[in-house]
């Protein structure tokens, strides 16, 4: 679940004892940052336990936020399946499109905060937009607002589609800029010889935002299955929404109140801008001297020496090289974000129970966030240190490269996963063939006979299951019993789709088009009931009515949630006053249907009879945990020490630049995945997990051999040494300036 926030506090701490909080980056990554003598707002704060009073409320105000963020975004891919409608691979594009924005607008963030607001001012403003946004999502959940014939769907589902992008553009522009700035004004409130407790305070905010994900994506899913609306019963995707938009005004109140505590400083300009600047110069000064007449120079960003000086430039030779690194790493984000699309969907055709606990599909993010809790201390404290005792020189760039593999092969334990699920889904009919079941519900034996077989069915009983004909070959189907004569069915069978044919008397049959071509969505279960009665009579099974449900013959399906579900008859005139009416279901799984016959008996009650047309999902979710175990070593070995590397090899002013450079690499990632999602069109889900596994395993082996060309630096050494040289130029050039000019005469 992490990003750029996932460092290593002891490296850091020696790497970083000179730097602002730009040295420590929690869960969000650091892009701005304190690079210069500024003006503070306030010259010294109030204290509590040796630590600044300020930083409870940037405390209190990450947790929030993060609550707000990961609660939101648990939710956004079934939102779009299931509320909005769209398909699997629309519904994969817009949500890596959002968390793509999400980490190109830090950017905007860092320029905003370091060139004109201020960081401060710049979190209060962003976080308000934050706030409208969340609001505007919630809103464009409530399935009320445009279902005027109050049906529970959506007459105007334009309005819903359109709130929601706007909501999350407004939530993209807020959370992403002020992810440069909340950490590093938390780093700001500490006074020199307050190294301890800063470090102190990033172990504080690491906790905040694993522990804001953690809770959001347990709770929010669990609000999601809850049944709320006016007119008629949904998912409560408003309440889902509706809690982290109040999370998000808690912490902009939460922050705004420890306003007078804070220390804060002027915008200085941003270090970002020079190097652009400068790169620019360079790049431009090389080509209007492009001919031969004019001599090499050692490296390209030397042709901005006529304007730039050499520090500069040599602080941003040493940028371009890690950047250079940078450019195999989206592949990896590319996957590592599918936990909350891909694997999101693939957990809702698998079953949720896992012992005596339910766990919904958006709930299995949640793994990421516990593992991660786990597994940063064990590599730090256990793994790295017993490597190095085998005496491997484990560098930086071997830790990633390995984070790279094990994220490749969580995807072939997906795809693993994947292929187990498919050979437990039901075949359905293609477009040119038509699927035939027979239902008994009649009182003796009947015998149906298709081109090339027959079968006979024993009163109250189905065929084990449906039957695939050609859809040209299914001319004709005869219908008998014993003691009666053969009675052909007629009907116009279309194409494609699942029929049942409904018999309970000689001459008497009627065919049912079922309706459902796929497993029930949200994995939820289809129940239909069929009426062996000669009245019509309504039934209510929860908060849902099959209305006017008429003799000898079958109503549409509702989809419910797993569970036990009770339901009632109603009926005036057949059913005896005396007859039992309210009945229960069979435990509903995941992802099942069901046809329930009400049968009479013998004094005229009904009875129920269950048939099963699909069986529930049966591949547990646990199954799961591997892969995410896997993607989640592969995270803390990738990004953290990606992090770590970056920073060694930084001058001490540029660690904003490579903090936007790491950002891009994630949205970069997602832009691949709406690529790739978009342009293969996969009929097997696992083949595009192959896919992406194979993509990854091969930038893995071209990240490796780059890593063994490259050299590591000591940024501070050769920045001295450039201070060096200039100071004996500025030598020289006061000697030479201090010589009293020659007179011809004294010559």
């Amino acid at each position: 679940m992490g990003r750029a926030w996932k460092q290593s506090y002891k490296t850091n701490t020696l790497k970083e004892k000179k730097k602002s909080p730009l040295s420590w980056t929690a869960r969000l990554p650091v892009v701005a940052g304190a690079l210069g003598a500024a003006t503070m707002g306030m010259s010294k704060s109030r204290s509590c336990f040796g630590y600044p009073l300020s930083i409870f409320f940037i405390v209190v105000n990450e947790f929030c936020e993060r609550f707000s963020y990961y609660g939101m975004r648990a939710l956004l891919i079934l939102y779009f399946r299931r509320f909005i409608g769209w398909d699997d691979n629309l519904s994969t594009a817009i949500y890596h499109t959002f968390v793509a924005l999400c980490y190109l607008t830090p950017i905007l963030g860092a320029l905003i905060a370091d060139s004109w607001l201020g960081k401060f001012k710049t979190i209060v403003s962003l976080s308000i937009v934050y706030t409208i946004g969340q609001a505007v999502t919630a809103v464009s959940s409530i399935n009320d607002l445009t279902d005027f014939n109050h049906d529970g769907i959506p007459d105007n589902l334009s309005v819903h589609v359109a709130l929601s992008m706007i909501g999350l553009a407004l939530i993209a522009l807020g959370t992403g800029g002020i992810k440069p700035c909340v950490s590093a004004f938390g780093g700001d409130q500490f006074e020199e010889g307050q190294e301890k407790q800063r470090n102190r305070f990033f172990s504080i905010f690491y906790l905040a935002i694993n522990a804001g994900s953690l809770l959001s994506t347990i709770i929010t899913p669990i609000l999601r299955v809850q049944q709320c609306g006016i007119h008629s019963k949904q998912a409560c995707y408003p309440l889902a929404f509706g809690v982290p938009a109040a999370l998000m005004a808690v912490s902009l109140i939460v922050f705004v109140i420890g306003s007078g505590m804070y220390k804060k400083f002027q915008p200085q300009g941003n270090v970002m801008a020079k190097v652009v600047k400068c790169i620019g110069f360079a790049l431009k000064n090389r080509f209007r001297h492009r001919s031969k007449e004019f001599p090499k120079r050692e490296h390209w960003l030397d042709w901005a020496r006529e304007k730039y000086d050499e520090r500069l430039i040599s602080q941003i030779k040493m940028v371009t090289r890690v950047m250079f690194l940078y450019i195999p790493l989206p592949m990896f984000w590319a996957l590592f974000d599918q936990q909350g699309s891909r694997w999101t969907l693939q957990a809702t055709a698998m079953n949720g129970k896992i012992g005596a606990i339910e766990i919904q599909p958006d709930q299995m993010q949640t793994v990421n966030a516990i593992l991660i809790v786990i597994m940063v201390p064990i590599m730090d404290a256990v793994v790295y240190p017993l490597i190095a005792k085998c005496g491997l020189n484990f560098t930086s760039l071997k830790k990633m490269t390995v984070g790279m593999f094990l994220a490749s092969m969580a995807f072939v334990v997906a795809a693993i996963v994947q292929v187990e699920i498919d050979r437990t889904l039901p075949v359905f009919p293609k477009s040119n063939e038509v699927q035939v079941k027979v239902l008994n519900i009649g009182n003796s034996n009947m015998t149906a006979s298709f081109p090339g077989m027959e079968v006979t069915l024993p009163q109250m009983s189905q065929t084990n299951d449906f039957m695939t004909f050609a859809g040209d070959k299914l001319t004709s189907i005869n219908i008998s019993s014993p003691g009666s004569s053969v009675y052909a069915v007629t009907y116009n069978f279309e194409q494609g789709h699942r029929h049942t044919l409904l018999v309970w008397a000689p001459n008497n049959s009627q065919v049912v088009k079922d309706g459902l071509n796929q497993k029930p969505e949200k994995g939820e279960n289809g129940i239909r009931f069929i009426n062996s009665f000669d009245e019509s009579f309504n039934i209510t099974m929860g908060d849902k009515v099959y209305v006017n449900v008429t003799s000898h013959n079958a109503s549409e399906y509702q989809f419910f949630p797993s569970g036990v579900k009770h339901f009632t008859i109603s009926s005036t005139q057949q059913i005896p006053q005396q007859c039992k009416r309210n009945f229960q279901s069979s435990n509903l799984e995941f992802g099942s249907a069901f046809t329930y016959v009400i049968g009479r008996t013998d004094t005229g009650c009904p009875e129920l009879h269950i048939f099963e047309d699909i069986s529930p999902n049966t591949v547990n979710m646990a199954l799961q945990i591997p892969q995410y175990f896997l993607l989640t070593c592969g995270e803390v070995v990738f990004s953290v020490t990606g992090l770590e590397f970056s920073y060694s090899q930084a001058p001490s002013n540029m660690k904003s630049v490579l903090q936007a450079g790491w950002l891009l690499t994630v949205a970069v990632g997602n832009i691949i995945v709406l690529i790739v999602a978009g342009a293969g069109q996969f009929s097997e889900q696992w083949a595009e997990y192959v896919l992406f596994a194979a993509l990854l395993l091969v930038v893995c082996v071209i990240f490796a051999i780059m890593a063994r060309f490259y050299t590591y630096v000591n940024p501070a050494e050769i920045e001295a040494q450039v201070d060096n040289e200039d100071e004996k130029k500025n030598v020289k050039m006061n000697i030479y300036s201090t010589i009293p000019p020659v007179s011809q005469t004294q010559m």
